[in-house]
C-alpha cells in the first residue's frame, strides 16, 4: 500500500493576497507542501489598505442579484461563486474567530471593521497548517523549458521547482502594494491570451474651469443620481454620492458605473453622464418650484430657498449651463433633473481601486492555463471586474479556492 507521503507534492503559490491565500489554504488542507511567494516585505498589503476605511468582505443581497454584479463575466465566475459565495466567505471569517455583521446597505463587515485582525488570524492558521511564506521574492518567469521558476530576492536570483503553480499576482492598481501587472508580458510571451489591463472602480477627468476647480475640489455631492447607459447600451439610473476633485469626479457612485463609462470613452472618446441633483423630487415638482414667483430675489437665492440647491450643486449649474440656459426656467428645471456632464478619460490605473483585463477565460481549462499545464490562475489576474461592495473580494476568495481545487485534481491525475 502506498504511503500518503509518496503523493505529497510541492506547490508554489505566487502572490499573497486573498486569492493566493485561499489557494494555499485549499492545497495545504489536502496535505501538500505549499510555499507562498510575494514580492513585498509582507503579504496582504492591498487587502489591509482596502480595509482601512472598513473591511467590506462580501454582500448580503439575494444571490440572484449578487451574481449579476459581475456583468459580462458572470457566466464564467458563477461556478466558482456557487461553490464559494457570500455565505462561505462569512463562514471562513467566522472560522477564524472574527464575527461579522450586515450593514444597512447590505454590505458585510467584520465586527471590528478592520482587516488586520482577520489577516493575522488567517496567516497564523496557514502557518500552523504548514504553509511557508517567502517575502521579497519577485517572480521573473520561467527557465529551463518552464521546469524552473525564477525569482529575484535580496540574496540574488533564486531558482525554484514545483509540481504545480498557482499565480495570484493581482491586477495593476496600487502598484506600490505589489500588484503592478508586471506578470502580463511574462504570460503573453508564453502564448497565453491576455487582455490589456485597464482601470476599474476609478474616477474620471472632467475639464472644469479653474474657478470651479479651485472653489469646489473636495466637495461631496450627496443624495444625487446618475443617468447613464450600461455596457449593453441600456439606459440606467443609480443613486448615491460622489466627490468633485480638482480635475474630475470620483467616489462610490462613480465607481459603481465606471465600467460602462470607461467603455464609452474607449469607443467614442468621451462619455456623457447626466446628474439628477434632486432625485427625491419629481420633474413636475422641480419645474413648479423654479417657476414659482421669486420677486426681487436672484435665481440662486430662489433655488436655495425653494429647492435647497446651494454649494457645489449650485456651482455645477453655472459650470455646465450657458448663461442663456440658466436664465430659461424650463431648461434650468430640466438641468436640475438631468444635468449633462462630459467625462474625458478615466484616471490612471494606478489610482484605481481595481483593474479590468488580464488572462482571458478562453485561455483556461477551469483555472489552468491551456498553454501551461500545471499552472493555475486566480483573482484579479483573470479578465473580470466588479463594483466595490464586497464583490471584488468574494470573487478573489472564490477563484483562489477554485484554483487550489483544480490544482489538487490535476496533481491527483498526474501522480507518478
Amino acid at each position: 500500500m502506498n504511503s500518503p507521503a509518496l503523493h505529497r507534492k510541492r506547490v508554489a503559490v505566487i502572490g499573497g493576497g486573498p486569492a493566493g491565500l485561499m489557494a494555499a489554504q485549499t492545497l495545504s488542507a489536502a496535505g501538500h507542501a505549499v510555499d507562498v511567494y510575494d514580492a513585498m516585505p509582507s503579504v496582504g498589503r492591498k487587502f489591509l489598505l482596502a480595509g482601512k476605511g472598513g473591511m467590506n468582505i462580501t454582500h448580503a443581497e439575494p444571490y440572484a442579484q449578487f451574481i449579476t454584479r459581475y456583468g459580462r463575466r458572470a457566466t464564467e465566475l458563477r461556478p466558482m461563486l456557487d461553490a464559494f459565495g457570500p455565505e462561505q466567505v462569512r463562514a471562513l471569517v467566522h472560522g477564524l474567530g472574527i464575527e461579522t455583521f450586515v450593514g444597512s446597505s447590505g454590505r458585510v463587515f467584520p465586527t471590528e471593521m478592520k482587516a488586520a485582525p482577520l489577516l493575522r488570524a488567517w496567516l497564523h492558521r496557514l502557518r500552523e497548517s504548514g504553509v511557508h511564506f517567502h517575502q521579497r521574492y519577485r517572480w521573473l518567469g520561467w527557465a529551463d523549458g518552464r521546469a524552473v521558476l525564477r525569482f529575484a530576492t535580496p540574496q540574488g536570483e533564486q531558482a525554484i521547482q514545483a509540481d504545480a503553480v498557482v499565480l495570484a499576482l493581482g491586477g495593476a492598481s496600487w502598484a506600490r502594494l505589489g500588484s503592478d501587472g508586471a506578470w502580463l508580458p511574462l504570460l503573453a510571451e508564453q502564448g497565453v491570451p491576455v487582455a490589456p489591463l485597464r482601470p476599474a472602480n476609478c474616477g474620471f477627468d472632467v475639464r472644469w474651469t479653474e474657478f470651479f476647480s479651485a472653489k469646489y475640489a473636495g466637495e461631496p455631492l450627496t443624495t444625487v443620481a446618475v443617468l447613464y447607459r450600461d455596457i449593453e447600451g441600456r439606459p440606467q439610473r443609480k443613486q448615491g454620492q460622489f466627490v468633485v476633485t480638482a480635475g474630475g469626479v470620483e467616489g462610490s457612485l462613480i465607481y459603481a458605473v465606471s465600467a460602462a463609462l470607461r467603455e464609452q470613452i474607449e469607443r467614442d472618446g468621451s462619455a456623457l453622464l447626466e446628474l439628477d441633483l434632486l432625485p427625491d423630487l419629481s420633474p413636475e415638482r422641480v419645474l413648479a418650484e423654479v417657476l414659482h414667483p421669486r420677486g426681487s430675489r436672484s435665481m440662486a437665492s430662489h433655488l436655495h430657498g425653494r429647492l435647497g440647491v446651494k454649494g457645489v450643486k449650485a456651482g455645477l449649474l453655472h459650470e455646465c449651463l450657458s448663461k442663456e440656459e440658466y436664465g430659461d426656467p424650463q431648461r434650468l428645471a430640466q438641468a436640475l433633473k438631468a444635468l449633462p456632464l462630459r467625462l474625458n478619460a478615466p484616471r490612471p490605473i494606478d489610482e484605481a481601486i481595481s483593474s479590468a483585463g488580464g488572462v482571458r477565460f478562453e485561455a483556461l481549462h477551469g483555472t489552468m492555463l491551456q498553454a501551461l499545464p500545471g499552472v493555475f490562475v486566480a483573482g484579479e489576474m483573470l479578465d473580470w471586474e466588479a463594483p466595490t461592495g464586497g464583490y471584488l473580494l468574494t470573487a478573489c476568495f472564490a477563484s483562489g479556492r477554485q484554483a487550489g481545487q483544480d490544482a489538487l485534481d490535476w496533481l491527483a491525475s498526474n501522480q507518478a
